[in-house]
């Protein structure tokens, strides 16, 4: 008869075995769900929202813990995170690269094995999509896209629960997107052809959308070369820094270049009466957008910012109770 040490080692090892061999669901693009997913998701943080407000106690994750790996700064992404966890009875680990092995070199697929044996989900944010694409092929726990230099997916769920809160269904409506055509563009773009939306871009020579995503999305997108034209009749306008992330030094040049992308009272006077505006902040006021939008009735920025709360809460329930 073996030892008890002997069938503990034993027992350990199989367990760990059954995890490493078990894939990971990953949420890095909206591409990652299906359409009938999205909805779902969506759905599902409008029902959690419910269920906050009303001060019901609701702990799906209790015991359960998420790590966050933030590379580049935040307050809606983190907090959100942080706090979604919390609600839902579980823990939130913030990580830095000053706080962890990463900042001292350790390669990000060695720091994904360790770091997914130890939690249960993972948030990434970060500069080089790349990165986000090795983490989650080593990791043995789901990884969320917390936003990278190409995709920013979690302000899709938001933005598209806000839009249905206050409108309904997205389904044959009109976005336009107007200023750079970067990470939140590019999520725009999936998002577009998930729900069934068609998508305006207005944006400068030489800051334009991924060509590749471009004709994937086939007809759900049109181009235009000036705001104006992109804003008409629209549901929906949106908008985003000039200057993301990492590209301070750029700040001059970008201003000149987006001087004519600014989304005014003008700009929103071509889109339908009833037309909303969204950022997903922070926001310049006075650049990218005038303050009389941003504060103005048709602006749900502030909706739009809650609902990271609520809609990141269904995508965790989604990746760790589902999957």
């Amino acid at each position: 008869m073996p030892c008890p040490a002997n069938i503990i080692n034993h027992h350990q090892l199989t367990l760990t075995a059954v995890k490493d061999d078990m894939p990971s669901r990953h949420f890095l693009t909206l591409s990652d769900l299906s359409r009938d997913e999205y909805r779902s998701i969506i759905q599902r943080a409008i029902e959690l929202k419910a269920k906050q407000k009303s001060g019901e106690l609701f702990e799906p994750l209790k015991n359960k813990v998420l790590g966050m790996i933030f590379e580049k700064s935040s307050t809606r992404t983190r907090v959100s995170f942080e706090v979604g966890m919390a609600q839902f009875g579980g823990h939130a680990l913030f990580l830095s690269p000053r706080d962890t092995q990463l900042g001292r070199g350790e390669p990000i697929e060695d720091t994904a094995r360790v770091l997914s044996r130890m939690v249960d989900i993972i948030t990434i944010r970060t500069y080089e999509h790349e990165k986000l694409l090795r983490f989650s092929k080593h990791s043995v726990a789901p990884v969320i896209n917390a936003l990278t230099d190409q995709h920013h997916p979690c302000q899709l769920l938001a933005d598209m629960q806000t839009f249905m809160e206050h409108r309904g269904e997205i389904s044959g409506k009109t976005v336009a997107w107007i200023g750079d055509g970067n990470n939140m563009c590019h999520s725009y773009i999936e998002a577009a052809q998930l729900l069934d939306f068609k998508l305006h871009i207005a944006s400068p020579e030489n800051y334009q959308p991924d060509s590749q995503l471009l004709k994937q999305a086939g007809t759900a997108v049109c181009q235009f070369d000036n705001a104006s034209d992109a804003a008409k009749n629209v549901d929906l306008i949106v908008t985003d820094v000039w200057s993301s992330m990492g590209q301070e030094s750029e700040q001059v040049q970008r201003e000149a270049a987006f001087k004519e992308y600014q989304v005014t009272h003008q700009i929103m006077s071509q889109a339908k009466p009833n037309a909303l505006f969204m950022h997903c902040l922070p926001a310049h006021r006075g650049e990218e957008v005038a303050a009389d939008v941003i504060d103005g009735t048709q602006s749900v920025v502030w909706d739009e910012a809650e609902n990271r709360l609520h809609s990141q809460k269904a995508l965790l329930e989604f990746l760790l109770l589902e999957n």
